[in-house]
């Protein structure tokens, strides 16, 4: 029956993760708004045996409420964002570590504009994705990579000011370098890449930036810069995965798992 009201369309859309699979679902049910509540409300509903059922007259209930719908909406404006990154971290075609920090920048700027910069009413949800973000995706090194990532790093010049970026950039030398003589030098060859000297500053290093991988162009370019070299390409080859996003995903499975009942 569900297949006729929403023209042969899967509610259930699968994606790699638990959580991707919640959201993308969400999204289907709400573009299937309006042909649920005409299979709902349909004589061919009302004359089915699921509609005698308890969890049939639940399921209608659901529907039928404006603030399921309200609830819906609010996830996905939460969620889509979230979805994009989760895509990024488990794409195949580029490690992902120098560029995770930038597109979760980018995700809470998502999830602010479409509230309307109304920081009453995203703060809670800023709040949990930090502490996320701090706790199960190891902020420091995505900061790092941030960092160290000439395409972001040279277009942006507000990086080297960023208390937040340069203490995960310091963390991290010091937390995987055990030679206090090698992360000096780290330090010190840190000058040539901020202000594109030596290699760095060659018009093929420069075209380079947004054309390469960032571990490749450190491969290429870094060569002045030995130790950094090494450590920066030690950073940006690191690949990270979704597994982190799939604890507390319940909001999800409980807004969705009404109309999942309900495979006719």
């Amino acid at each position: 029956m569900m297949r006729r009201f929403t023209n042969q369309k899967e509610l259930v859309r699968p994606a790699k993760t638990r959580f991707a699979t919640a959201c993308i679902t969400l999204s289907s049910i709400h573009h299937q708004k309006n042909n649920l509540r005409k299979m709902f409300t349909s004589n061919e509903w009302k004359d089915s045996k699921w509609s005698k059922e308890q969890q049939g007259r639940r399921v209608v209930q659901t529907i039928l409420l404006a603030s399921f719908w309200t609830t819906i909406v609010f996830t996905l404006k939460v969620s889509s964002p979230l979805v994009r990154v989760l895509r990024l971290v488990d794409g195949e075609k580029k490690p992902p570590m120098g560029y995770i920090y930038e597109a979760m920048d980018r995700a809470k700027e998502a999830i602010a504009k479409s509230f309307n910069n109304n920081e009453e009413k995203y703060k809670d949800i800023f709040t949990i994705i930090d502490r996320r973000w701090e706790l199960q995706l190891h902020r420091p090194l995505h900061a790092a990579g941030y960092y160290l990532n000439p395409s972001f790093y040279y277009s942006n010049p507000s990086i080297q000011e960023d208390d937040e970026i340069v203490n995960g950039l310091y963390s991290c030398i010091t937390k995987m370098v055990a030679s206090l003589d090698v992360q000096d030098k780290i330090l010190a060859e840190l000058s040539k890449y901020k202000r594109a000297e030596a290699l760095f500053g060659q018009p093929l290093a420069i075209r380079q930036r947004d054309k390469i991988s960032p571990v490749e162009w450190w491969d290429n370019f870094g060569q002045s810069t030995p130790n950094l070299q090494k450590f920066a390409m030690r950073i940006l080859g690191l690949t990270c995965s979704a597994s982190g996003y799939e604890r507390n995903w319940s909001v999800f499975e409980q807004v969705s798992f009404p109309l999942l009942y309900v495979r006719m």
